[in-house]
């Protein structure tokens, strides 16, 4: 039987996607149907049975959905011809479309047509078609790969710019109506972060924020964007309620997208043949700062990480961690101290012990009653934010004085000095060849010293780099100083200790034997340089208290 005299069961496929390069979807899509319609028109032997229709899936591969569907036809015999535009609709992939026409559809008996490559397997010309399709097929993969470069090269561009290129907006943020790469906060959802930030900061666990925001009934990120509407998925999805999780308040608490940096770029694929994930190196990634507004400011944020760094575990039955957890450290061995309760006459008296004693018996205990510290720390903050205050008297008074003030000024000596050095360091070098090339000097004689010119240099180099340094720094301080006093200022007589107010003012606080305590204040370089800058002290040691 002839093919003219068969009926053949059509399949119409059709197939586009971004990287097929047409203007508009839909109308492509429309496009192909009414082509394929119209060379169908005065051929009543290829009956139409169906259109399988892959809008918006690459032809990098053959996981398309219409495409399996088509497949599962194949087989159940209900489809015995497939008809396409051309060979790029069945697949731009030269290995995977080649077995289809030379293996998978001639074994099961099916009829393949691709109207503008004038393809027909029912009329195939073995000396050309073996050649010419195979060949076809190759152009096609390599259109494919040409445009997956071109795309990825784009996305590069548009990421250092600072072009929002997620599908779905951030948890605390949405995309900008005017311009859909741009992100623009979302205040019910970023007041969620901020709450999650404080509570972190006030001593709360992961575990009990995440009970604090279930029990309010605040929706996950996950659930969040189900009640806007969106078909969102993503692996953290760990059960069907979408409840808050530790896992989801690390994320959050450790994201810098919160303080308005975009880091995108963060995972890739191998090819454009293989769509697994691959998650590349840090240094790889594309961040950009200040690409939208922040949700919480860059003191909390560099707060929290550092909290985060530290042994912060809650209390046992308790919600939050005790005033002091993570914050103290043995003068002598580095180790943290652990808190430990003793029961005497049915009192409980709280002490902070070396945990290298209490483990390993290798340092003595550092033993300190917790109300001792307690009593310590409360006077020594609010000594340090009566000298913040004192510093901030001073430093109006002398706002008003030129750059070139004494310690500038005697910098600035010190460069010219250097610079001076260096010089004639050059010219004695200059002097030196000299010599040696008139023969007033051997050659020995010529590398030795020419090896102590080249050690004076280095170090007046390195002297000169260092004051450089210092220059700069002693000009910043006028644009820096206000930010860290005002930090202190906004805590004055304070009658109790908080778990916030703690971190958010100490470093950290080291216990030595005898009962002494250093505590190191957060800003404590520039609380150092603006002493030595007004001319107070050369140095300054952290505040220390014998208890």
């Amino acid at each position: 039987m002839t093919h003219e005299c068969r009926t053949w069961n059509t399949a119409i496929y059709v197939r586009l996607s971004k990287e097929d390069g047409d203007g508009t979807v839909s109308e492509s899509i429309s496009n192909q149907k009414a082509l394929i319609r119209s060379y169908l028109a005065d051929k009543p032997y290829l009956a139409e049975c169906g259109v399988y229709e892959d809008d918006g899936y690459s032809g990098a591969n053959l996981e398309r959905p219409a495409f399996k569907r088509l497949m599962d036809d194949i087989r159940a015999q209900k489809i015995s011809c497939v008809i396409s535009k051309d060979l790029s609709r069945l697949g731009r992939n030269y290995i995977e479309t080649g077995n289809l026409l030379e293996r998978v559809f001639p074994f099961m008996g099916v009829r393949f047509i691709a109207i503008i490559d004038s393809y027909d397997s029912e009329k195939l010309n073995p000396q050309t078609d073996n050649l010419i399709v195979p060949f076809k097929n190759l152009i096609n993969d390599a259109f494919l790969a040409d445009t997956s470069r071109k795309i990825r090269s784009q996305f590069q561009v548009k990421m250092k710019n600072g072009d929002y290129l997620g599908a779905f907006s951030p948890y605390g943020y949405k995309k900008d109506p005017h311009n859909h790469n741009k992100l623009i906060i979302d205040e019910d959802a970023a007041q969620t972060v901020r709450d999650i930030f404080s509570w972190k900061i006030d001593g709360l666990s992961p575990q009990s924020i995440a009970d604090k925001l279930n029990t309010a009934g605040v929706p996950s990120p996950l659930a969040y964007k189900k009640l806007q509407g969106h078909n969102f998925y993503t692996p953290f999805t760990e059960n069907k309620t979408a409840l808050w999780s530790p896992k989801s308040i690390i994320r959050i608490l450790g994201n810098d997208l919160y303080i308005g940096t975009l880091t995108q770029g963060v995972f890739t694929t191998p090819s454009y043949k293989v769509k697994r994930r691959v998650k590349k190196a840090s240094e790889e990634w594309i961040s950009v700062a200040q690409s939208h507004d922040a949700v919480v400011s860059i003191s909390d944020f560099n707060l929290v990480a550092s909290l985060m760094k530290k042994d912060t575990r809650a209390a046992v039955r308790g919600k939050a961690v005790h005033l002091f957890s993570g914050m103290l450290s043995c003068g002598d061995c580095g180790y943290s101290l652990v808190r430990k309760t003793i029961t005497r006459n049915s009192k409980k008296y709280v002490y902070h012990v070396c945990s290298n004693f209490k483990n390993n018996k290798k340092c003595t205990s550092h033993s300190l009653s917790e109300a001792a510290l307690y009593e310590a720390v409360l006077s020594l903050i609010n000594n340090h934010i009566k000298m913040c205050v004192s510093i901030s008297d001073i430093l109006q008074k002398i706002d008003g004085l030129p750059l070139q003030r004494f310690d500038i000024q005697r910098i600035q000596k010190q460069i010219d000095c250097r610079q001076t050095e260096l010089e004639k360091i050059a010219r004695r070098k200059t002097k030196l060849y000299e010599d040696y090339t008139d023969g007033l000097i051997s050659k020995d004689d010529f590398l030795e010293i020419k090896k102590s010119f080249t050690a004076q240099k280095e170090q007046s180099a390195k002297a000169l780099e260092c004051l450089t340094r210092e220059l700069e720094e002693a000009v910043s301080v006028d644009d820096k100083k206000s930010e860290w006093v005002e930090h202190f200022q906004k805590y004055h007589d304070i009658p109790a200790l908080t778990r916030a107010i703690v971190v958010d003012l100490i470093d950290h606080i080291t216990v030595f034997e005898g009962n002494r305590v250093k505590i190191v204040f957060r800003y404590q370089n520039e609380f150092d340089a603006i002493l030595k800058l007004i001319g107070s002290i050369d140095n300054t040691e952290p505040e220390t208290a014998a208890i």
